[in-house]
């Protein structure tokens, strides 16, 4: 009994041994151990004074913000939230309050160029011709169903209208306006079974609005004369693509 007794007590002693000597070799890294320094080692088990804090630099820290630094590692309350929108003032769709421009800007001198589907609604006119009679004028025969607008540079589109080139400018916000001193002609064979009017100058005028790349409208006023009769009345052009 007494040798179980020495037995146990020999192995109590050796193994309290084992144990002072494994914490005797466990290493210490000595290193810098906090984790906001430059020089943060992950490794260290004790940190010996020896951290790096880097200089503050102020600025917006919010990668969301367009005045974003990213060199910044201080907030300093600066940050300018992003508007989306058009920051072109030439634009149909400039948006004062935006603050970064989203490429969704629209110009109207590039959307009124192509080819348009139009529809035309003139008011009834009806001329008399001494010794021949009443007509009534088909304002409206003198469009066609499509018409096609080109770009001729700073503002100034053309419009070719059954072969004749009508010029219009066209403003930042989509006004149209027809130039002075623009004309077409007008075959008079549709109404006028005599053939003795034939073809007649239009001097044409008004104004428009180009809406948006698949709509718009004109409405114009005809001015003319017939055997030196003179004649107006006032058209509205439905634009459509």
């Amino acid at each position: 009994m007494k040798n179980i007794y020495k037995i146990s007590a020999i192995l109590l002693v050796s193994l309290t041994m084992v144990i002072t000597s494994c914490k005797k070799d466990e290493q210490i890294i000595e290193g810098c151990t906090d984790i906001t320094a430059t020089n943060y080692q992950s490794l260290a088990t004790s940190n010996d004074g020896s951290c790096i804090y880097a200089p503050a630099v102020e600025g917006c820290t919010d990668s969301t913000a367009i005045n974003y630094n990213i060199l910044a590692n201080t907030d300093d309350g600066s940050c300018i939230a992003a508007i989306l929108g058009c920051t072109d003032i030439n634009a149909m769709n400039f948006n004062s309050l935006a603050n970064f421009d989203d490429e969704s800007c629209i110009f109207a001198y590039d959307i009124a160029q192509g080819v348009w589907n139009i529809t035309s609604e003139c008011e009834d006119l009806t001329i008399t011709i001494p010794l021949i009679g009443d007509f009534d004028v088909p304002l409206a025969d003198m469009f066609p169903e499509t018409i096609e607008i080109s770009g001729e540079g700073n503002g100034v589109v053309s419009m070719d209208i059954n072969g004749n080139d009508v010029l219009a400018d066209i403003a930042n916000n989509g006004t149209v306006t027809i130039q002075d001193n623009q004309t077409i002609s007008f075959d008079t064979g549709g109404f006028d079974p005599t053939g003795t009017i034939g073809m007649v100058e239009v001097d044409i005028t008004g104004t428009g609005t180009i809406v948006s790349a698949s709509n718009g409208d004109l409405f114009l006023n005809l001015a003319f004369s017939i055997l030196s009769i003179p004649a107006d009345a006032d058209c509205e052009i439905t634009f459509t693509k």
